[in-house]
């Protein structure tokens, strides 16, 4: 599901729309927060990107990014494309 690519996981998701893909956002936005932790990511109509690194640790993976990533893919699952 996630790619590795220059010390940072990638992921690109779809959804059925906007609203749907903006919600998923919103559930991943609290976990992130809580994390302190936040991803950089994009959204264009139902479709978001996603790259995770850790800034703080010299822009490389941690653990904090492989957490982050398996919620990421937690919160996907509950969606039906």
């Amino acid at each position: 599901m996630w790619q590795e690519e220059n010390n940072a996981l990638h992921l690109e998701l779809k959804f059925k729309d906007f609203t749907q893909a903006w919600s998923f956002m919103t559930q991943v936005a609290i976990h992130a927060e809580r994390m302190n932790h936040h991803p950089e990511w994009s959204n264009v109509w139902n479709t978001v990107k996603i790259k995770l690194t850790t800034h703080d640790a010299g822009n490389t993976i941690t653990d904090k990014d492989k957490k982050l990533a398996k919620i990421v893919e937690e919160i996907y699952t509950s969606y039906k494309v």
